[in-house]
């Protein structure tokens, strides 16, 4: 038919543009795997002005409502798949959107066009900041059938599996993912926050460093992200500090040097790392490394883009004596709140909590830190800041450590002795149960750090 081409799913696009139809195709490689050069969707307009499906892509990526406009001009002209492609990306970047619409909307599009995995892993990235991993799920399992054989599908799957705790079936999902295609970021990636989480951390930075070499065309945020997990299970596992913070040097924070990296990307993955290190009290060995990104974060360009990020900012700037510049940061958190549709204030209430707290934690006010949290808090439940079960768990730690200096010796006992349960071989949560144990008096605390030796010398040595 003249004026159609089909696109990589083999769906209809109206366009006359090979040129164009390919810089689509060249799109969605990108987005799935997470590569550094999604700007190539405007090619696709170069070739094609007209075209929706390129207009509404081109929108989504640079969060534009002329090009949205552009798109909704010539909607009438569009196949059935581009208008479902434009419904559900017009929802997800208005305003004020709900967001349990633009899911039901994706979940739509995807039951009429299962074989969009982009409009799949666009609607995974929601149900992520939504802290909805059973949704994320439904949808990938809603498509699967459909994809069985295809890259990316299975690292897809695994992601949601590993944030439900079902780690066997994330571990199953992941390797599917990887034996498809060894080069598949997020199937490595998968893989990875299942072996560390088991405490497998020799394995999980061997794994790792082997895959490195595929990640040096993917974005600032995945190729340091990855990164951030081989640092992680470094300091988990009791290694020389050394290690991490040659990790940090060469592996993260030297991806700002790049003339193409996303600094903000980098920033996330670079606090993420040093909040770890700052609550295990070996922050000195990273030197001015804190003070050099906190003068960074001071540039107000930086926040407000997402809510995990805007934490770690405020833990910075408060740390590092910015104090002005984070009551600054937290005044606009407090207004972005003040904003929102009733029912998303509800759901960020907690994130503005935690941001209070942090903020609090960072100027060294813990027990002011600890009022604000309460007595049930349980970083788990804040998953709506959009971070996973490895990212926000520092949040725990820095409870477990407020609770102990504060001399409220039970409750971490507690607090702790049910994380390991989950997870017996840290041994950083074993030092911290022996240190409320010699708090509350308890003779029990020389085996409890008798555990804690064996368990550090069991890793990287």
């Amino acid at each position: 038919m003249g004026g159609l081409k089909l696109d990589k799913w083999g769906y209809e696009v109206k366009t006359s543009s090979d040129s164009c139809t390919s810089a689509i195709n060249a799109y969605y490689h990108q987005v799935l795997t997470y590569g550094r050069d999604r700007k190539v969707i405007l090619e696709a307009l170069v070739h094609d002005k007209d075209c929706v499906l390129a207009n509404v892509l081109a929108a989504h990526y640079l969060c534009s409502s002329d090009y949205m406009e552009a798109a909704k001009s010539r909607l009438e002209q569009a196949t059935s798949y581009e208008k479902a492609v434009f419904d559900a990306v017009n929802c997800l970047i208005s305003e004020n959107r709900d967001d349990d619409l633009a899911v039901e909307l994706h979940s739509k599009l995807l039951k009429d066009f299962p074989k969009d995995l982009v409009s799949l892993k666009r609607a995974q990235v929601l149900c992520f900041y939504m802290g909805r991993p059973d949704l994320s799920l439904g949808l990938v399992e809603q498509v699967l059938p459909y994809n069985q054989q295809e890259d990316y599908i299975y690292g897809m799957l695994a992601f949601p599996l590993l944030e439900l705790g079902r780690m066997a079936d994330a571990e199953n999902a992941a390797k599917r993912g990887f034996e498809i295609n060894k080069q598949d970021c997020w199937a490595q990636h998968a893989l990875c926050h299942v072996l560390q989480y088991e405490c497998h951390y020799q394995e999980a930075v061997q794994f790792m460093e082997e895959c490195s070499s595929s990640w040096s065309s993917c974005s600032s945020f995945m190729l340091t992200h990855n990164w951030w997990h081989v640092a992680l299970c470094y300091l988990e596992g009791h290694s020389p500090i050394t290690k991490v913070r040659e990790v940090y040097d060469h592996c993260i924070w030297k991806e700002v040097e790049r003339p193409d990296a996303v600094c903000l990307e980098v920033y996330l993955n670079a606090l993420g790392l040093l909040l770890r290190v700052h609550v295990r009290g070996e922050l000195d060995f990273f030197e001015d490394r804190l003070k050099t990104l906190a003068a960074r974060l001071t540039d107000e360009a930086n926040w407000f883009v997402e809510w995990h990020l805007d934490l770690l900012i405020l833990w910075a700037l408060a740390f590092t004596e910015e104090l002005s510049k984070a009551e600054n940061l937290l005044d606009g958190l407090k207004s972005r709140l003040s904003r929102m549709s009733k029912k998303k204030q509800q759901v960020m209430q907690r994130a503005m909590l935690l941001a209070e707290a942090i903020y609090e934690y960072g100027r060294g006010n813990e027990k002011q830190a600890l009022e604000i949290l309460g007595p049930d808090f349980d970083a788990y439940k804040y998953k709506v800041i959009g971070a996973s079960d490895e990212q926000i768990d520092v949040f725990n730690e820095v409870w477990y450590s407020m609770l102990l200096n504060s001399g409220e010796a039970t409750k971490a006992i507690e607090s702790i002795e049910k994380q390991i349960q989950k997870r017996e071989g840290v041994p950083f949560l074993w030092r911290l149960l022996e240190k409320g144990y010699n708090l509350s008096g308890r003779p029990e605390a020389a085996t409890i750090g008798e555990k804690a030796r064996a368990l550090e010398a069991a890793y990287f040595n």
